[in-house]
């Protein structure tokens, strides 16, 4: 490294050093020896007067610490991390992009002029354009990333957002906070789905809300195993309400 830095101080070229890690060896550990510590390593580059503009990390998810190993890569001095769109890439893939860009927010704040937002976009485009097959539990993306199903958690998300919400993910993602609905969401459960989608604001043991987790209980008292689906809430909202029907929320 120290004499690719001559030949580029003597080229007058900018030579970049990309740090590969193709097995997901690395760790984030600077008491660890060479060359699994990743601190050690860049430190050590640095040391020998590499700059960190000069220096790339590529790591791959072996041992699921892809993201961190890349996060840690750059808070030891490497200024760019390789990655790629949803953890894709050769065997257990790259960094997911999408990680990176919400890691560097929680490292630096948010940068202006940046749109959070189209991560979410990219996930719609990759399933529907290029046949992506994203798991309902994927981190920041997935169906269900903030999505609650036990009753306990609608109830702190009726009383504050934050104990169940870690930020703003309708703000940033344009993914609001959901509540699916099962036997074990409660009545908080369906308080929460009510005035999540009409204008309304309603206690737990309200007839309508009793009515409604009746029709619930009935489902799973028959071996249902799935969720609860929109077009069935609405349909029992409907039947609970009559025509008290509260509008929907624009």
């Amino acid at each position: 490294a120290a004499e690719l830095m001559k030949l580029s101080e003597q080229s007058g070229r900018p030579v970049k050093i990309r740090l590969c890690d193709t097995l997901g060896f690395g760790v984030s550990w600077p008491g660890v020896a060479l060359p699994r510590s990743i601190p050690k390593m860049i430190q050590g580059l640095r040391r020998i007067g590499v700059p960190g503009e000069r220096l790339e990390w590529h790591g791959h998810n072996d041992f699921h610490k892809v993201a961190i190993n890349a996060a840690t890569a750059w808070l030891y001095g490497c200024c760019a991390a390789n990655c790629a769109i949803f953890g894709s890439g050769e065997r257990t893939g790259n960094p997911p992009l999408e990680a990176l860009v919400i890691e560097h927010a929680q490292l630096k704040g948010m940068t202006p002029g940046v749109n959070y937002a189209a991560i979410t976009e990219l996930a719609e485009y990759a399933q529907k354009e290029l046949g992506f097959a994203i798991a309902p539990n994927y981190p920041l993306v997935g169906q269900d990333f903030n999505v609650t199903r036990a009753g306990i958690h609608a109830d702190g998300l009726l009383k504050n957002e934050e104990i169940y919400n870690c930020f703003d993910t309708l703000a940033l993602l344009k993914r609001p906070v959901g509540v699916a609905l099962t036997d074990k969401s409660g009545a908080a459960g369906i308080k929460h789905w009510l005035e999540s989608r009409f204008e309304i604001e309603i206690a737990k043991h309200d007839p309508k809300v009793i009515r409604i987790k009746d029709r619930i209980d009935t489902e799973y008292t028959a071996d249902r195993i799935s969720a609860i689906s929109d077009d069935e809430m609405m349909a029992w909202t409907k039947e609970a309400f009559g025509r008290d029907l509260p509008p929907l929320r624009k």
